[in-house]
């Protein structure tokens, strides 16, 4: 994997994560807008920064998995057994 390739999938695996991550831990306000002066369904006690940093460290974790895989005989298309029957 080269370097633009691997930026291009840690992107890709970052921003998927992202929004695997956001609805964790996330509830509504159920006394409405009165009490908090924000709209009905706004979340309690959301922390981006927290969302973020795992959302960071998920995607790095799974960059790692991939760009290991992608360096792994075995799983290549080319010389593994994953690779196309040559004639």
């Amino acid at each position: 994997m080269g370097l633009v390739s691997g930026i291009v999938v840690y992107f890709l695996i970052w921003w998927t994560a992202l929004f695997c991550i956001l609805p964790i831990g996330i509830r509504p306000d159920a006394s409405g807008a009165e009490t908090t002066g924000g709209w009905r369904g706004a979340p309690v006690g959301f922390s981006l920064w927290h969302k973020l940093a795992g959302t960071t460290l998920l995607a790095t974790l799974l960059w790692l998995v991939v760009y290991w895989l992608s360096n792994q005989e075995w799983a290549s298309f080319r010389d593994g057994w994953l690779a196309m029957p040559t004639r």
